[in-house]
C-alpha cells in the first residue's frame, strides 16, 4: 500500500483549517479599507489629473467597498464563533485604539460614495449611501472618541512607555466626519439643517483636534525619553499625520460651503479661517513628516517586521495628500499642486507595498489571521 501525502493547500497554507481565518479578525483590520479608500478619494481631487485619474479612482473605490463589507461580514462571525477573542481586544493594551478603524473605513468609503457613486448607481442612490454611511461613522466615531479614552483612564496597565501613534485613532473619527459632512451641506434642505450640520461639524473639528493637541505630547515625551522602542509600532507614528492633514481639509472645505448655511461675512471669516490654520498646520505636518520618515528608515535598519501596522503608511499619507489639494485650489498655488501630485505618488507607491504584502501574509500564507502580538 501507498501511504498518501496530504496535498498543501494553495491559500491560506499556514492555517491548520480555513475556518481560522475569523478566529482572530479584529479591529485594525479595518485600515486595510481607510488605506485602499484614500487612495481612491486622494485621486479625484487632485489638482490638474483628478479626471484623468478617474477609472482609476473609481475601480480603487470599489475594491474598497468590498473591502468594508467582508470585513464587516468576517467580523460579524468572528463575535459568533470567538466571543471570548473579540471580548478581549478592549482589554489589549495596543489593539483597543484601532476601534478607531471601522468608523474610519465606514466614512472614508461614504466620502468616496459621493465622489464615484453617481456614474455607478446614479445621483439618488450614491446621495442615499453617502449620507447613510456618513451617519453610521459619525455614530461610531463619536462612540469612539468617549468610550475608548475612558478604557484607557481608568487601565491599570498604562505606564510612561504606552503612548504611541495609535493613541490618536479613537478620536480621529470625528474630524473625517467633519471633512466628509462638509460636501453633504449643499444637499441639506436650506435653514436650520445646512446650519446645523454646519455647526456640528465645526464641533467635531475641534474636539479632534484638541484631544489629538493633548495626545501628541504623550506621544513626543515618550519618544524623547524612551527612544523609538519596538519597531513593530514605528509605522504607527504615521498616524499623526492623519489628523493633521484632515484637520487642514475639514477647516478648508467647511469654509467653502459656509455660504450655504450662514450670512456672507461670516463665510468670509470662515474662509479665511481655514487659510490661517491650514498652512501653518501643513508647516507642522511637514515637519513629523521629515521625523516619521527618518524614525522608519532608523528602525528599518535594525528590522522592521511587516503587520497590519504597515498601512499607517497609507491613510494618514493621503490625508495629506487631499489637505495639499484642498489647500492648492484655495490659494491657486503652483508648489502646493506640485506637491499634491508628489504625495500622491508615494501614496500610491506605499499602498501597492502594503497591500501585496497583505494579500501574501493573509491569502496565500494565513499567518496574518493569527493571534496578534502583544
Amino acid at each position: 500500500m501507498s501511504s498518501q501525502i496530504p496535498r498543501r493547500r494553495v491559500l491560506l497554507r499556514d492555517l491548520s483549517s480555513p475556518r481560522d481565518v475569523i478566529s482572530h479578525i479584529s479591529p485594525n483590520w479595518f485600515a486595510s479599507v481607510m488605506g485602499t479608500g484614500i487612495v481612491a478619494n486622494a485621486a479625484a481631487t487632485l489638482p490638474l489629473i483628478a479626471p484623468q485619474l478617474h477609472v482609476f479612482a473609481s475601480t480603487v473605490w470599489v475594491i474598497a467597498t468590498v473591502l468594508l463589507l467582508g470585513l464587516i461580514a468576517a467580523s460579524a462571525a468572528h463575535w459568533i464563533a470567538h466571543r471570548e477573542v473579540a471580548l478581549s481586544h478592549h482589554r489589549h493594551p495596543a489593539m483597543v485604539h484601532f476601534y478607531g478603524a471601522p468608523p474610519l473605513a465606514i466614512l472614508t468609503v461614504g466620502a468616496g460614495a459621493l465622489l464615484f457613486g453617481p456614474a455607478i448607481m446614479g445621483t439618488d442612490a450614491a446621495l442615499t449611501v453617502a449620507l447613510v454611511l456618513w451617519s453610521i461613522g459619525t455614530v461610531l466615531g463619536l462612540a469612539t472618541a468617549v468610550i475608548v479614552p475612558f478604557l484607557t483612564f481608568t487601565s491599570t496597565s498604562i505606564t510612561d512607555q504606552s503612548p504611541f501613534g495609535g493613541w490618536i485613532m479613537p478620536v480621529v473619527p470625528p474630524l473625517v466626519s467633519a471633512a466628509a459632512g462638509a460636501p453633504l451641506i449643499p444637499f441639506l434642505p436650506a435653514g436650520e439643517a445646512r446650519l446645523t450640520m454646519l455647526i456640528a461639524c465645526y464641533a467635531m473639528f475641534g474636539l479632534s483636534m484638541i484631544a489629538t493637541a493633548v495626545i501628541l505630547p504623550l506621544i513626543w515625551g515618550r519618544l524623547a525619553r524612551h527612544n523609538i522602542g519596538n519597531a513593530a509600532a514605528v509605522p504607527t507614528l504615521w498616524i499623526v499625520l492623519g489628523p493633521l492633514g484632515q484637520s487642514i481639509t475639514a477647516a478648508v472645505v467647511l469654509g467653502a460651503v459656509a455660504p450655504y448655511a450662514v450670512s456672507a461675512e461670516l463665510a468670509d471669516a470662515l474662509r479665511f479661517f481655514g487659510f490661517i490654520y491650514g498652512v501653518p498646520t501643513l508647516g507642522f505636518a511637514l515637519l513629523w513628516t521629515a521625523l516619521a520618515i527618518a524614525m522608519t528608515v532608523h528602525a528599518a535598519r535594525r528590522g522592521l517586521p511587516f503587520s497590519l501596522t504597515w498601512w499607517s503608511f497609507t491613510f494618514p499619507v493621503g490625508n495629506m495628500v487631499v489637505a495639499l489639494s484642498a489647500l492648492a485650489v484655495a490659494t491657486g498655488s503652483a508648489v502646493l499642486q506640485v506637491m499634491a501630485l508628489l504625495s500622491f505618488v508615494a501614496l500610491v507607491g506605499a499602498w501597492v507595498l502594503v497591500a501585496v504584502r497583505t494579500f501574501a501574509g493573509s491569502v496565500i500564507r494565513g499567518t496574518l489571521f493569527l493571534a496578534p502580538a502583544a
